[in-house]
């Protein structure tokens, strides 16, 4: 096993909100990977993919509902943790753990999407 995890999914209820909140703060793009045919909305983050890198997605279906409850994905917050941070709260979300030293292990933070998820960001610097 190269990774813990795989593959992630956080829900949203409005797609083109959130695609545009991740894009935002992260500096990426999402790719969609709509499924019609099962009334999803699904975007796929950048991930090395013949690496087996983890990735992740948005999804958006009436099964799935965004929550702060529950467990919480470290996103990938790059070279310098600030960069992504300081994004949040003009994208439209609200940090709620600003950037924390943790020793060797580099630095987090966590935040609250424009879906009411919490979810956090982790980098070295």
């Amino acid at each position: 096993m190269k990774n813990a995890i795989n593959w992630f999914e956080i829900p949203v209820s409005n797609y083109e909100r959130a695609k545009k909140f991740y894009s935002e703060i992260l500096g990426v793009t999402i790719t969609d990977f709509h499924m019609p045919e099962k009334n999803m909305k699904y975007g796929m983050f950048p991930y090395d993919m013949e690496n087996q890198g983890v990735g992740g997605a948005i999804v958006q279906m009436e099964e799935l509902k965004p929550s702060a409850d529950g467990s919480t994905v470290y996103l990938n917050g790059g070279e310098d943790l600030n960069i992504a941070l300081n994004k949040v709260v003009n994208a439209g979300g609200q940090v709620i753990m600003p950037k924390m030293d943790i020793e060797e292990n580099g630095f987090i933070a966590q935040f609250i999407d424009t879906e009411g998820n919490r979810v956090a960001l982790h980098s070295m610097g």
